[in-house]
C-alpha cells in the first residue's frame, strides 16, 4: 500500500481504500483502476493523495476484476460475464416455474417446497443482479406478473439483508415477494389485462387479491405468518390511506412493509402492456417522496443507499438519448449523480431537467 499525491497518478493504478469527498462522501471504491478522467475528478474535487495497492496486491485482485467486469459488444449491448450468465438462467427457470404453477394453484395442492427449491437456487446467483440494471427478457407483456414476483422476492430478499433482519428469515421474505400477488390467479383476466382504467366494481375485484391471496396461502405449508400477512397486507400504507383495512404503520408486519416497497419499484420499472417501463432513477425519487406518510422511510432510504451507492462507474442514458458514466453520487441526493458524457462533466442535482432514464 503506498499513498501517492494525486498530482503523481498514473492511469491504471489501484485504489487500495476507499476515497471520500471533504463532506465524508464516497468519490471512488476500493479496487477501482483508475482511468484518465478519474485523475481529473480527484483534482476538481482537491483531492491531495491517494492510497493506491502494490504490485502484488493488483496482480490478485485482476483475475475477479475481469470476471466481474460487464463489457460491451461491437453492437453496443452489454456481454453478460459468467456471474449474470449464471443468474439470468436461474431466473429465467423461476420465472417458467412460477408461470406454469401459478394459474394451477385454486385446483391443487401449492407447490412451495418446489418454488422454494429454485428460488434458493436463483438466490445462490444473487451476485449477478443489479436492481437498477437488469432487464428481463419479457416479449410477452402478459408474462408481467409471474417477472413481477421474482423480481420483487428478490428486491425484498436483498432489503431484508440490509435492514439487518436474521438471516434465518431471509428466505421468508423473498417467498413473501414471490407471493405477495398470488391472489390475483383468481382474478378475471378481462380486469387483471385490462388497459384502461378499471370501473368502480371492477377496481374493487382487484383491490380484493390481497385477500384472496391471505385465504390461497394460509392452506400452504412451511410459510411464516409474514408472508401470508405480506399477500393481505401489501396494498396498506403506514398513514392508514391503503387497503383493504385501512390499518396504518404499526398495525403492520415488517415483511409488508418491505415487500410493499419492492412491489412499487418494480411495478413502475418493468414495461407493462399498456404503459412503458419509468427510470429506475425517477421510481426512487418517488419512493422517497411517498416514504413521508406512506411507505416505512427506513426501507426506502436503505434501498436508495444500496442502489445507489453501487452505481459509480456504472454506463447510464440520460432522458435527453445521450449515453455516459456516473462518476460521482452525492450521499444527500444519491438519485442525482454526476454523469460523464464525452468528457462533459453533468450535474443531475444542478441539470433537473435531466434525469437517467435507463441503466446500461
Amino acid at each position: 500500500m503506498v499513498n501517492v499525491p494525486v498530482n503523481e497518478l498514473e492511469a491504471g493504478k489501484k485504489l487500495a481504500a476507499n476515497v471520500y469527498t471533504d463532506r465524508g462522501n464516497l468519490l471512488f471504491q476500493k479496487g477501482r483502476a483508475l482511468l484518465p478522467r478519474d485523475l481529473e475528478i480527484l483534482q476538481a474535487f482537491m483531492i491531495d493523495s491517494v492510497e493506491l495497492q502494490g504490485e502484488a496486491e493488483g496482480k490478485d485482485n485482476t483475475a475477479s476484476e475481469q470476471e466481474g467486469q460487464v463489457q460491451t459488444a461491437s453492437s453496443g449491448r452489454p456481454v453478460l460475464n459468467q456471474r449474470e450468465r449464471g443468474f439470468t438462467e436461474e431466473y429465467d427457470r423461476m420465472v417458467a416455474l412460477i408461470k406454469s404453477g401459478f394459474p394451477s394453484v385454486l385446483a391443487m395442492e401449492i407447490p412451495i417446497f418446489q418454488w422454494r427449491a429454485q428460488l434458493e437456487k436463483l438466490i445462490e446467483h444473487i451476485q449477478g443482479y443489479r436492481i437498477l440494471g437488469f432487464t428481463p427478457n419479457m416479449p410477452d407483456k402478459h408474462d408481467y406478473m409471474y417477472h413481477h414476483a421474482v423480481l420483487s422476492a428478490l428486491t425484498s430478499y436483498m432489503l431484508a439483508r440490509w435492514l439487518e433482519i436474521p438471516q434465518k428469515n431471509w428466505i421468508q421474505v423473498a417467498l413473501a415477494g414471490l407471493l405477495h400477488d398470488i391472489g390475483k390467479v383468481k382474478i378475471s383476466p378481462t380486469i387483471l389485462h385490462k388497459p384502461e382504467n378499471l370501473g368502480p366494481e371492477e377496481k374493487m375485484e382487484m383491490n380484493n387479491h390481497t385477500t384472496y391471496g391471505y385465504q390461497i396461502l394460509k392452506n400452504a405449508t412451511a410459510l411464516q405468518e409474514g408472508v401470508l400477512l405480506a399477500a393481505l397486507q401489501h396494498h396498506e400504507r403506514i398513514d392508514g390511506s391503503g387497503y383493504p383495512f385501512g390499518l396504518t404503520g404499526e398495525k403492520l408486519h415488517v415483511y409488508s412493509k418491505i415487500v410493499a416497497v419492492a412491489d412499487i419499484f418494480h411495478a413502475m420499472t418493468l414495461n407493462r402492456r399498456y404503459r412503458g417501463a419509468t427510470s429506475p432513477y425517477l421510481v426512487l425519487e418517488q419512493l422517497e417522496q411517498d416514504s413521508f406518510g406512506k411507505l416505512d422511510p427506513a426501507i426506502v432510504r436503505t434501498l436508495i443507499k444500496h442502489t445507489t451507492q453501487l452505481s459509480l462507474g456504472t454506463r447510464v442514458k440520460l432522458n435527453n438519448r445521450k449515453m455516459g458514466e456516473i462518476v460521482y453520487a452525492d450521499v444527500h441526493q444519491p438519485t442525482r449523480p454526476i454523469v460523464s458524457i464525452n468528457g462533459e462533466i453533468i450535474n443531475l442535482i444542478q441539470e433537473r431537467k435531466l434525469f437517467i432514464m435507463e441503466v446500461l
